[in-house]
């Protein structure tokens, strides 16, 4: 269940203690499950017990996958129940890793804007663009909330558009452009007595709720499985019939780069690739009274992996790391153009 699930339609405080103990069945979904926790607490008003959770994520031994996004999450959270020095001293710390990934930067720029911190908005939107976007041919998926949140705050300001509120508008997909959406003159539409006016607000409330709604509700990526070599080696070594599956882990990782080329090249959206261990899959196999020599349970691993929120989108940006994990750059390593075949 999502978050922005109304109140009147879920008890958050229930659905978070769910998710907390769902979390110590699955250790290894801790760190997903438990921000989702966090979140339901927040909109049921208890903002300490989802300090807490944050807290106890950052707290613990067990390394976070984006200990950035737990962060901005945290200081968005505490500056809501009054603790805005240290929310600040967070913010300010997230700006400074620079992380790679936008969901901070959305996260710490929009509880500046929320607090009418809009040049503070403005900046922190603008070295997110700056890091992530600089000679990106086409900006990912994820990219676009920050985008669309500076040209709103740079629309509050009176700030003449610029390249990067350009490309937010080219990748905005809506018949109601972001000037307009954007416009800071809209909340006075909302006091007058004018019913054409109250219609035409009606209208662009209607078009920006069903843009965040389609965002929302984008389906699980279609996930692609990769195993590490050291994990491919163990799978393999246990359970030989899989050797056919994985000839090398060389060719494992080829085909994943291969399948999903494909996959796009056919028009398929929303692409990923979720790491398998062992033990995981095994725990799988088991909850499907299945063996793990099966080849057919495969697929559906990588799919309830997704389903956990594990999918890294595919592709990264040329300029970011290789999903392989090789340590090199994307467009130097599985991102590099593929030598065609000649035909024999």
């Amino acid at each position: 269940m999502r978050p922005d699930t109304p109140a009147e339609n879920v008890d958050h405080t229930a659905e978070a203690a769910r998710l907390e103990r769902t979390a110590g069945l699955y250790p290894e979904d801790a760190e997903h499950l438990l921000v989702q926790a966090a979140a339901h607490l927040e909109l049921a008003g208890d903002r300490p017990a989802a300090t807490a959770l944050y807290d106890r994520l950052l707290s613990s031994t067990d390394p976070l996958e984006n200990p950035h996004l737990v962060r901005a999450l945290k200081a968005s959270n505490l500056w809501e129940y009054g603790h805005e020095a240290e929310a600040r001293a967070i913010i300010d710390g997230v700006r400074a890793a620079a992380p790679r990934d936008p969901a901070p930067w959305v996260i710490v720029a929009e509880a500046l804007e929320t607090h009418d911190e809009l040049e503070a908005a403005q900046d922190t939107f603008t070295e997110a663009a700056t890091l992530l976007l600089t000679d990106v041919a086409e900006p990912p998926y994820a990219t676009r909330s920050l985008l669309f949140g500076r040209h709103r705050v740079r629309r509050m300001l009176g700030a003449a558009h610029d390249e990067w509120d350009a490309l937010a508008d080219t990748q905005h997909s809506s018949a109601i452009s972001l000037d307009e959406l954007h416009d800071p003159k809209r909340i006075w539409s909302l006091g007058s007595d004018n019913p054409a006016e109250l219609q035409a607000e009606i209208s662009r409330l209607q078009a920006e709720l069903g843009a965040y709604r389609e965002a929302l509700s984008r389906p699980f990526p279609v996930a692609v499985l990769h195993w590490s070599a050291p994990e491919l080696a163990e799978l393999v070594a246990a359970y030989p019939d899989l050797a056919e599956e994985y000839p090398s882990h060389e060719e494992h990782l080829a085909t994943i780069e291969s399948s999903l080329r494909e996959l796009a090249s056919s028009g398929t959206p929303n692409l990923g690739i979720v790491t398998a261990t062992v033990p995981s899959y095994e725990a799988f196999a088991a909850s499907e009274a299945s063996s793990p020599s099966d080849t057919t349970l495969l697929p559906q691993y990588a799919t309830t992996l997704a389903a956990r929120g594990l999918a890294v989108a595919w592709p990264p940006s040329r300029g970011a790391g290789c999903w392989c994990g090789s340590g090199s750059v994307y467009g130097e390593c599985h991102g590099a153009e593929q030598p065609r075949v000649r035909p024999e």
